[in-house]
């Protein structure tokens, strides 16, 4: 039977009792926030300092990561599974064509985000199957990054020596969500295939930089389980792993459940005002920590949060497989996008607000420190 571990404890900052304004005072003001201060920054009693929040975080952010915001762009490739995860596009039993890129198609692909201006890609994958398995990945990636500054793998669990061999090819960052923290809803949500086993997929992203990854990404999907638990339990998987590799990097992601094939309806509804909430409160807790916001979001909401908590986004996703080089594929996308614009588009947004878009910060001279 599958047991939380000690440092994920779901007891720890959820008090019984609605915090008082006194307490949300004290912890906009503390020093050095921890868990309780977190779970108060996200009760509806915070919801009235909203702008206090966004002050604060706001100053965290141009501190620590000046006026920039790092661009990056999500490449699906390939959309075969072998999970019954009952709320995503991508599911097994979704009835939809299955598509793997080849690799003449991933060079047209690559080409097009290169053709874009981005030089940082997110290589995305169903779990492991045998149409797309970890050779079939490892490929992959070691194209894109002969290609690209900087490359990233979001995809299925792997063993320590497989996440050493994609820092071996020139991998430099790992995205894996738990989805929810929720033990319970989790097993109830993964009805089958490898992702149901929520121990390896919660230990992944330590061996993930255990293997020698520079950044791994956390993340929980908004709407699945009680949204202020998962984010506690998700600051505590951040801190977790800040002692364990505090070499290392971890960046944050904040996805709300998006329409999909299959029409998995969310059992918890997050708006817009709590997720701004919550990107606040991450930001005071975790101040030198980059934090995300995807193509999901509407493009207002995007540009409201752009260098007010979000240091990083992605920039004219298709969630497509392919669908750069080839706008005109019809396939199912994994989840509908709310953002549209393209490149020159986005950036001219941020440059307006006196952002300026990031698209390298850091040279592939760097993944070898010898």
């Amino acid at each position: 039977m599958t047991t939380l571990p000690t440092w994920l404890d779901p007891r720890s900052g959820l008090s019984t009792c609605a915090p008082t304004a006194a307490a949300v005072a004290a912890a906009l003001a503390a020093a050095d926030p921890g868990p309780d201060d977190l779970a108060v920054l996200l009760a509806p009693a915070a919801a009235p300092y909203l702008e206090a929040m966004a002050q604060r975080a706001q100053a965290l952010t141009r501190r620590h990561f000046g006026s920039t915001i790092s661009l990056y762009a999500p490449l699906y490739l390939a959309n075969h599974c072998s999970s019954g995860c009952a709320y995503c596009g991508f599911a097994a039993d979704r009835g939809q064509p299955r598509h793997a890129l080849t690799l003449p198609q991933l060079e047209r692909e690559l080409a097009a985000l290169r053709g874009k201006g981005l030089a940082e890609v997110l290589l995305l994958t169903g779990e492991r199957c045998v149409a797309a398995d970890f050779g079939y990945l490892r490929q992959c990636a070691a194209m894109a990054a002969a290609a690209f500054p900087a490359v990233g793998v979001e995809a299925f669990a792997m063993s320590t020596d497989e996440y050493r061999q994609l820092a071996e090819v020139g991998v430099s960052s790992v995205t894996i969500y738990q989805e929810t923290y929720d033990l319970d809803q989790y097993e109830r949500l993964h009805r089958w295939g490898p992702k149901r086993d929520y121990a390896a997929r919660l230990e992944a992203p330590a061996r993930a930089l255990a293997a020698g990854l520079r950044t791994v990404g956390l993340g929980v999907l908004l709407g699945l389980s009680e949204p202020r638990h998962d984010a506690l339990r998700l600051f505590l998987h951040a801190r977790h792993l800040q002692r364990l590799y505090w070499r290392s990097g971890i960046t944050l992601s904040f996805p709300r459940l998006r329409s999909q094939a299959g029409g998995f309806a969310a059992p918890y509804t997050v708006s817009e005002a709590w997720l701004a909430q919550l990107v606040f409160a991450m930001r005071l807790v975790l101040p030198d920590v980059p934090l995300l916001l995807s193509t999901r979001e509407r493009p207002a909401f995007r540009d409201g949060m752009a260098g007010v908590g979000i240091s990083k986004m992605s920039v004219a996703s298709r969630t497509t497989v392919g669908g750069y080089a080839d706008t005109a594929r019809g396939d199912l996308a994994q989840f509908d996008v709310s953002d549209e614009r393209g490149v020159d588009e986005f950036c001219a947004s941020l440059r307006q607000r006196g952002l300026e878009p990031v698209f390298k910060n850091w040279d592939a001279a760097f993944r070898d420190p010898h």
